[in-house]
């Protein structure tokens, strides 16, 4: 396991920029422009998707995939120069932000430097031609971590990123060595000691798909030896269950719970209601009462918080990872989350959050009460996740007490407190 994670993390909150699509300019300018605005949401880290040139070969729609990246080691001139990626990465210092930027080392485009300089690095089907393991990635091709001339190159382009960026969130990680992710942990911490490792997961099923294949598949556990914080992919399907009804409220309780025991002690979730693979949340969760509080209980859970661009708008369309797609700001649903947003990552930040015993309980199929204990001091939360109103058994002792949330102020008899639809978090003495 990452034994030098820092369990702060789990205080922070990061916020998923896609450049392109961030605005119409869709730049690294643009960008800028808007930091102090992404600094007053909470945000502790700025994750940015690809940054590099796409290929052109297979390429999927107009402008192509993010994902299938041409040249590790050089920006995107769509968005700007290499000079306008520092400057803003300075910005973001500046207002006392990290940054991170996404790492796709399982393929490359087609097209990219390393098929033309280093064919034999790459995986290559029976006929001798280049090719990739899951199907319906066309536009990529696998690289073959046999190589450990791949290694070194990998690991030399992580350090040279590193002297700009505070780390990575590394995609589909799981499908590489861990072996490979352990050394490249060692030899960047030379450059950045305290670099933030963020794995991309897959899911149970997809897993299990993949090693019938004979395919790395890396399960969470394994990756938590060499990554500080892994997606929250393992008990995702049992979120969007809740939609569906093919699952229920108390049995994703459960899943989280499971979370607790089987993974290591300073375990790091990455908790969020969407991103750029997922429905929008509120898209999947249109009412706005429900929305806000399934929201606040992201933000409650044991684990590091994300925002993709948008969501706190509460924009509904996902953008297209192939075209452009400008994020439509003014979506005139009269639901911004901001300041909400804001107020929770500030709560977050309590100590009581960073290393405690959490659980969650579900009540009559509409409600979860959750809390934090650490050191004598207990955070409490309400979450009407149907937005309606009930009277709710809780941990506290009777009194009257200030909801963090609002600043109203809410009372405890007899071990009960009403809830009038709106979330509830209460940190006090044990």
């Amino acid at each position: 396991m990452a034994k030098n994670t820092n369990k702060e993390l789990r205080n922070m909150m990061m916020y998923q920029v896609f450049v392109r699509n961030f605005s119409s300019a869709g730049n690294f300018k643009s960008v800028s422009e808007k930091i102090e605005y992404i600094r007053s949401l909470g945000t502790d880290i700025v994750w940015f998707m690809p940054i590099h040139p796409i290929g052109e070969q297979k390429r999927k729609g107009t402008l192509g995939s993010p994902y299938a990246i041409r040249d590790y080691r050089s920006v995107n001139p769509e968005f700007g120069t290499l000079n306008d990626f520092t400057e803003l990465v300075d910005n973001i210092h500046s207002h006392g932000m990290k940054c991170i930027i996404d790492v796709v080392y399982n393929h490359t485009s087609p097209d990219s430097v390393l098929a033309k300089d280093h064919p034999d690095w790459f995986f290559h089907k029976s006929d001798g031609s280049f090719g990739n393991r899951v199907g319906d990635w066309s536009d990529i091709i696998d690289l073959d971590y046999s190589n450990q001339e791949l290694w070194d190159y990998q690991i030399e382009t992580l350090k040279y990123w590193a002297q700009y960026v505070d780390g990575f969130r590394c995609d589909v990680a799981p499908m590489i060595p861990i072996e490979f992710w352990e050394k490249a942990r060692d030899e960047v911490a030379k450059i950045k000691k305290d670099c933030i490792w963020l794995s991309e997961s897959i899911d149970p099923g997809f897993i299990k798909y993949l090693r019938s294949q004979g395919i790395t598949a890396h399960s969470d556990c394994e990756m938590y030896r060499a990554f500080d914080i892994i997606y929250d992919y393992d008990i995702y399907q049992d979120f969007r269950a809740i939609f569906d009804r093919s699952g229920c409220l108390d049995l994703y309780a459960q899943a989280i719970n499971r979370q607790e025991y089987i993974y290591p002690e300073n375990y790091i979730k990455l908790c969020f209601l969407e991103n750029h693979d997922q429905t929008r949340a509120s898209h999947l969760i249109p009412e706005k009462k429900r929305l806000i509080n399934w929201t606040a209980f992201m933000f409650f859970r044991k684990g590091l918080a994300l925002i993709y661009n948008g969501q706190e708008k509460a924009v509904s369309h996902l953008p297209d990872l192939f075209d452009k797609d400008t994020i439509q700001w003014d979506n005139n649903n009269n639901t911004d989350l901001s300041c909400l947003i804001s107020t929770l990552s500030r709560i977050k930040k309590n100590k009581v959050f960073t290393d405690s015993e959490f659980n969650v309980k579900s009540f009559k199929e509409g409600f979860y009460t959750a809390q934090h204990k650490s050191n004598g001091c207990k955070a409490v939360g309400i979450f009407s996740l149907k937005g309606e109103t009930d009277s709710i058994p809780v941990e506290l002792e009777d009194g009257t007490y200030t909801n963090l949330i609002n600043g109203k102020e809410t009372e405890v008899f007899r071990n009960i407190i009403v809830s009038d639809g709106e979330p509830i978090i209460i940190i006090s003495k044990n």
